[in-house]
C-alpha cells in the first residue's frame, strides 16, 4: 500500500509541475501585486488557462494528502 501512494505521489507531483509550468505568465513580478491582475482564484481566465488553474489546486491538494498519508503511514 506505500509502494503505491508513493507511486501516485510522484505522478501527482509530476502533474502539478506541468500544469504550473504550462500557464500563462500572469503578472509582471512584484509590479503585480496590486491586485487588478488574473490570478489563479480569479473567474477571468478562459479556457486552456483556466483548465490548467483548476487542474493546479486539485493536484496540490492531491499531492498534500497523499504526502501526510504516507507520512502517517510510515512514523
Amino acid at each position: 500500500m506505500l509502494t503505491l501512494l508513493m507511486v501516485l505521489d510522484a505522478i501527482v507531483a509530476i502533474v502539478l509541475i506541468i500544469s504550473i509550468l504550462g500557464q500563462e505568465p500572469k503578472t509582471a513580478g512584484m509590479g503585480g501585486m496590486d491586485g487588478g491582475s488574473d490570478t489563479v482564484f480569479s473567474s477571468q481566465a478562459r479556457g486552456m488557462d483556466a483548465l490548467l488553474a483548476r487542474v493546479t489546486i486539485f493536484s496540490a491538494m492531491c499531492f498534500g494528502l497523499i504526502t501526510l498519508a504516507i507520512a502517517k503511514m510510515t512514523s
